[in-house]
């Protein structure tokens, strides 16, 4: 007997609407999608692959993200970059299960090169969400990764050049440690406030770093969305040039370098992390789309509300949502963000107008 009316209709629903709300068996032209920071256009491309050939979401952004550790995107990702004030390069890194609300991280990593690799056994193969430094080293380690030398001749000799020049750009708030820090190299010791309410003025300032722009960026952020909406991100850096030794930046801090919930969206920044960090500006995005922004006006609100309180730091967020809606904003420079989808074609370079 033929079916019925009611029977398509029947089928249909058990189809396309599921009882966890995500939708399948449409034909759609933007999903699955991915988007990330920078025209970091490899790192995109293999993620595409990835999704578009049957891999996971968390398996693109774990590859995408590979690909600029391995390319050394810009400088500022993977091995042979920024180096500290000691000369070292270690890298950050995080990737979450948008889904599950897994997050797995490293920070200030050693000797290790593929760290979002690091930060995926985190997640899947323990029930700690952050490790860091030496101790992040032996951990990856055991778990069968290679160790070594994340130092170039290049990130060698961006640190003579920076010695050379007094160890300036740093850190270091002037006036706070001995010697001045934007004439002579330390070590530095503090200069207590005389008073305590002159330490609490001085914090009032805009202490954005001026030496964070378009050029010193650090950071790829990668959000991924499959056909079954299913959202997934990840970031991974090595950090800011000349940090101080020990810094652990925004990326692999869950709500700052990336977040992501498959029942909204995802969103992922690049920029000043040690100011964009104290706002939680990824998890403010997300939320600013479930309560119904779109993925622009939802990254333009939690820039402009680190604005309010540093007009001049340097930033920028891309975000999407679980629909396949993208936009990004940024402030003090023209964000580029890299995106795929099938109705695109081709891995396409968008720009922002800074805020």
């Amino acid at each position: 007997m033929a079916p019925t009316m009611s029977t398509w209709c029947l089928i249909l629903c058990m189809v396309i609407v599921l009882p966890n709300g995500f939708v399948y068996g449409v034909n759609n032209d933007v999903l699955p999608v991915v988007i990330n920071t920078w025209p970091f256009t490899d790192a995109t491309a293999k993620a595409w692959d990835t999704i578009s050939s049957g891999g996971s979401a968390l398996d693109a952004v774990e590859k995408g993200c590979t690909v600029c550790e391995v390319e050394q995107c810009d400088g500022t990702v993977g091995y042979g970059g920024s180096p500290d004030s000691t000369g070292e390069t270690t890298l950050d890194a995080m990737i979450m299960d948008g889904t599950s609300m897994d997050v797995g991280s490293v920070g200030c990593l050693r000797n290790i090169r593929s760290a979002i690799s690091v930060a995926r056994v985190v997640m899947e193969a323990t029930r700690e969400t952050l490790l860091v430094g030496t101790a992040a080293t032996n951990f990856a380690v055991e778990m069968g990764f290679q160790e070594q030398p994340l130092e170039t001749e290049h990130s060698r000799a961006i640190f003579a050049e920076w010695k050379k020049n007094n160890c300036s750009p740093n850190y270091w708030v002037e006036g706070a440690v001995m010697p001045d820090p934007t004439k002579q190299c330390g070590p530095y010791k503090r200069v207590p406030p005389q008073q305590d309410n002159e330490y609490v003025a001085s914090n009032q300032l805009d202490d954005s770093n001026p030496n964070v722009d378009i050029h010193h960026h650090d950071t790829i952020g990668m959000v991924v969305v499959n056909a079954s909406n299913h959202v997934m991100c990840g970031t991974t850096t090595n950090g800011a040039n000349h940090k101080i030794a020990g810094r652990v930046g925004d990326s692999p801090i869950t709500g700052s370098g990336s977040y992501c919930d498959s029942e909204v969206g995802g969103a992922a920044q690049t920029g000043d992390g040690d100011v964009m960090m104290r706002f939680s500006p990824t998890y403010q995005t997300v939320e600013n789309m479930r309560h119904g922004m779109t993925p622009q006006a939802a990254a333009e609100d939690a820039i402009r509300r680190i604005m309010r309180k540093y007009p001049t730091f340097a930033g920028g967020i891309v975000a999407v949502n679980r629909e396949g809606e993208y936009g990004a904003a940024s402030h003090s420079f023209n964000l580029t963000y890299s995106v795929r989808n099938k109705k695109l074609g081709k891995v396409t370079v968008f720009k922002t107008h800074a805020l």
